[in-house]
């Protein structure tokens, strides 16, 4: 049986080089299209990029806000031991289309955001982890 010489498509190439071919290739079709004269709708191109653009949320505000679904689960469920994959909701008010407030409910990874707590409790500041112990969370 022969052995065969040279590399394969994408073998002994790292992650990275295997995204720029693919970067390249899509420029490449993007040239293609434009040459034919089809171009891209730059309305559709704004949509997407604030679609995919995610507004940056401080660990101030991201510890108030698992402070906020821990509170209400302690509320409805007598208890602060909360499971790994627990996703509270949760109810926010946004600006809607037309500058109108409407009412968002979105899932906050509950047990993911306090088993990170825990992960890192001596970073923590002595007043966040009181904050917690009022919620009846402790770790020895």
């Amino acid at each position: 049986m022969r052995q065969r010489r040279g590399k394969r498509r994408g073998e002994g190439q790292g992650p990275r080089e295997r995204r720029a071919g693919g970067l390249r290739r899509r420029l490449g079709l993007r040239d293609l299209l434009a040459a034919i004269g089809i171009e891209e709708d730059q309305e559709l191109v704004a949509a997407k990029g604030a679609a995919e653009a995610k507004p940056k949320v401080s660990r101030g505000d991201r510890f108030a806000q698992g402070l906020a679904a821990l509170a209400q689960f302690v509320g409805r469920e007598r208890r602060s031991r909360v499971t790994r994959p627990h996703k509270e909701p949760v109810e926010a008010v946004e600006a809607g289309p037309g500058g109108e407030e409407q009412v968002v409910v979105s899932q906050f990874a509950l047990g993911t955001w306090l088993n990170n707590q825990k992960a890192r409790r001596a970073k923590l500041a002595a007043g966040q982890l009181a904050q917690l112990a009022e919620h009846g969370v402790e770790w020895v």
